[in-house]
């Protein structure tokens, strides 16, 4: 039998797909997630996958042509923050192939292609859905307080 968790709270935004919002997005998402205490490394560590998500759509889902950048929040009663980063850009192709570290569609830009690397390293679970010419969505998952146990 599994239990649900409950829904601590959550939130929602939009914005432009411009290089300013990237800044945004990470305070956006860090001052969410101050009600539960992080440490100064569980902070960082969510506002560095979130950087590289909102990046990724900025420079490879919409290719700098702009856009809209949707990000959801979610926390739950067992801290658990979810968020879900998502684009109505290109999408990916392949996402096994985009995942692999040093991998980037904009070589020219000088991409390291280490996005989907970082956002792995930062947190406790990363899903990448997309569907060419529709889109793709990012969820990050990490536990709040999981450092300190």
């Amino acid at each position: 039998m599994t239990t649900k968790t409950k829904i601590k709270n959550e939130m929602s935004l939009s914005f432009p797909s411009k290089s300013c919002n990237e800044a945004f997005a990470r305070s956006a998402v860090a001052s969410f997630i101050m009600n539960l205490d992080p440490t100064i490394s569980e902070l960082s560590d969510i506002k560095t996958a979130v950087s590289e998500a909102v990046t990724n759509c900025i420079v490879h889902g919409y290719r700098r042509t702009g856009g809209t950048i949707y990000i959801k929040g979610r926390i739950t009663e067992d801290n658990k923050v979810t968020i879900k980063i998502r684009d109505k850009g290109c999408g990916i192709e392949d996402i096994k192939k985009a995942m692999e570290p040093l991998f980037t569609t904009a070589p020219e830009e000088e991409r390291a292609g280490l996005g989907f690397a970082v956002m792995q390293s930062f947190c406790d679970k990363v899903k990448v859905k997309s569907t060419p010419q529709k889109g793709t969505t990012v969820t990050l998952e990490k536990i709040i307080g999981s450092e300190n146990e």
